[in-house]
């Protein structure tokens, strides 16, 4: 069944996303000649993402009135 709601189908891109990123960096720091900047702006990216999915699963939580 596919997901309705467009933020969860946001999200789970961006999961994905985040995931293809982490190999990358993982395969560039292990290459002895790596691109540090190439590996800098990947690891900002990476960050970013986790921002925007933290977001994002912080709105599709309802807020819970004590």
């Amino acid at each position: 069944m596919a997901e309705k709601d467009p933020r969860k189908q946001t999200l789970a891109k961006l999961r994905e996303e985040h995931r293809k990123l982490d190999k990358t960096i993982a395969g560039l720091t292990a290459q002895t000649m790596s691109d540090q900047l190439e590996i800098q702006r990947l690891k900002k990216r990476k960050l970013q993402l986790k921002d925007e999915i933290a977001r994002l699963q912080s709105a599709l939580v309802p807020d819970i009135i004590a």
